[in-house]
């Protein structure tokens, strides 16, 4: 057994994964907008707590870490949704597990679950997206990630797609998930709608389909939309026309709004002018295995 641990930026999720690539254990812990040396430690004691409590039950052989941002074989060189620089997390656990332990940007991790196991398996060429806090991405050619040397690279969250654009916390302006992003989508909706922080994905998925009877709000509703796919559609754009893939998989919080946003993505990709090679059709799969991507995928 293996346990697979996916650190995201508001939670860390672990979970026992068996040699089928089957989660059969699993426990989660919330993050709030905590400081940063706070934030590591947090992150350090849960860790290591639900790992020697894992431990007690499976017969584990080493641990997996999915991480936001860049990464070498053991540090978190920059993870700027995490608010961490220049970590190094496996010795800093090693002093007190004493297991194999391995790490890997979560997006990565996500795309080679997903490609082993999920909505981008059979495929030669396949761009994956985590769309959430921000924009992860990877590139499979052949059935392997797109060798980038030392740095995981893929970093397409940070390709400006605006000049002079918004700041992002990596420091440049007009980053391309300060518009592409889960997050960027949820503040548009709030912040032209009278809906609260707390509300959860389902529960805008189903405003967004079955609408309101205020014709005002339905239009601001639309809006957002087509100006939140406009932005997706840009930067994906650009990739596709660089790796011609044969499939697109999105994952993240964005598959609680994929019956809304994959129709007008496809549309804005095939009929507005895009694309330098046209196509009759794309296909764009949402990622099968959830939110369980990213700790499966930190094992493979």
């Amino acid at each position: 057994m293996k346990i697979g641990i996916d650190l995201g930026g508001s939670h860390i999720a672990i979970g026992v994964v068996n040699d089928e690539g089957k989660i059969i254990d699993r426990v989660e812990y919330k993050l709030s907008d905590l400081q940063i040396k706070e934030k590591k430690d947090k992150m350090k004691d849960y860790i290591i707590n639900s790992v020697n409590e894992l431990r007690q039950e499976y017969d584990i052989t080493s641990i997996g870490i999915a991480i936001p941002g860049t990464v070498s074989s053991k540090k978190i060189i920059k993870s700027v949704n995490l608010g961490i620089e220049n970590y190094n997390i496996i010795d800093d656990l090693n002093d007190i597990i004493h297991l194999p332990i391995t790490i890997k940007n979560d997006a990565k991790c996500a795309a080679l679950a997903e490609n082993k196991y999920g909505c981008i398996k059979g495929y030669n060429r396949a761009l994956f997206f985590t769309l959430g806090t921000g924009v992860g991405s990877a590139v499979i050619i052949n059935g392997n990630l797109l060798d980038t040397g030392d740095l995981p690279g893929c970093e397409v969250g940070h390709m400006v797609i605006q000049k002079d654009g918004l700041l992002c916390n990596c420091g440049k302006r007009g980053c391309f998930e300060k518009y592409a992003s889960m997050k960027a989508f949820k503040d548009a909706l709030r912040n032209k709608l009278p809906y609260r922080e707390y509300q959860t994905g389902q529960m805008l998925e189903k405003l967004l389909i079955e609408k309101t009877d205020d014709e005002e709000i339905n239009k601001k509703i639309d809006q957002t939309i087509d100006e939140y796919t406009e932005y997706l559609a840009l930067g994906i754009s650009n990739l596709i026309n660089i790796f011609e893939p044969e499939v697109i998989g999105i994952g993240g919080s964005f598959v609680y709004f994929s019956s809304v946003l994959i129709p007008r993505l496809k549309q804005k990709l095939l009929e507005e002018n895009m694309l330098f090679n046209t196509r009759d059709d794309i296909e764009i799969n949402v990622a099968s295995l959830g939110n369980d991507a990213g700790i499966i995928g930190a094992v493979n």
